[in-house]
């Protein structure tokens, strides 16, 4: 083999070698956009001013029962909130407002099975009243046409334990004042300690009517309002346990 002839042989031997490796092109795929997540569920329509008047009291109560049986079954109604938002923008005409505790593992809204715009919802350790629950109940029934007012204690509440063992610190102690009223007027002749959940069980009763009597005598609006049949004001315990609303005689 002359000089010629063994360099072609080398230029081809290399372009053989270079071109093993790498390796065949994959052949090409049309990319396509991920499928977007369904945003779907069930739209509620804002409940309108004439909606709400034509509400009464009971219908209210009846529609919270329920909404607490699904709850209880993990059966919540699937809700587009982001149309629900859009749609209540401009008005709003809730059913009902509800105290409760601020304890984080009350969830209002879900308890009851309610949507965007269904209820106000006012929360202080101990559900107890003072001025601005009271002011924002009378706005909530007489200005925007609220027909209930449920005060919701809660089984295992540390603000109801704080009072009955007489805790002191900060602003914490006139807190608990509020609810000392409802720790005096249990008649218990057992362990009157945080310590008996039985004690405790009717401290939280005791305390849930203490604040339904607070809310006749010191607004004389909602008052009038019940005795109109105009609204009902309830009370209620939710037990953490399994997720009932026992609603108070």
């Amino acid at each position: 083999m002359n000089k010629l002839q063994s360099f072609l042989f080398g230029i081809s031997f290399f372009t053989m070698f270079l071109l093993s490796c790498n390796p065949a092109p994959e052949p090409e795929q049309t990319a396509t956009a991920p499928e977007e997540e369904s945003t779907t569920g069930l739209v509620e329509d804002v409940l309108t001013a004439e909606e709400q008047a034509a509400l009464t009291p009971d219908m209210v109560i009846q529609s919270f029962k329920e909404g607490n049986g699904r709850f209880m079954r993990n059966d919540l109604t699937s809700r587009n909130h982001s149309e629900q938002v859009r749609k209540s923008t401009n008005a709003q005409y809730p059913k009902a407002i509800v105290l409760s505790c601020v304890d984080s593992r009350v969830p209002v809204e879900d308890v009851f099975d309610r949507g965007i715009g269904d209820v106000f919802v006012a929360r202080v350790a101990g559900n107890f009243v003072n001025e601005d629950i009271l002011g924002s109940m009378e706005f909530a029934c007489k200005v925007s046409g609220s027909k209930l007012v449920l005060v919701m204690g809660h089984e295992h509440c540390g603000a109801v334990k704080a009072a009955v063992d007489g805790v002191e610190l900060g602003n914490i102690t006139p807190m608990l004042s509020k609810i000392n009223p409802a720790v005096e007027a249990t008649e218990y002749e057992g362990d009157r300690s945080s310590k008996n959940e039985e004690f405790v069980h009717m401290v939280c009763e005791s305390n849930v009517r203490h604040t339904i009597q607070q809310v006749r005598e010191r607004s004389p609006i909602l008052k009038e309002m019940e005795d109109n049949d105009e609204i009902k004001i309830i009370g209620a315990v939710y037990d953490m346990d399994n997720g009932k609303v026992t609603f108070l005689k």
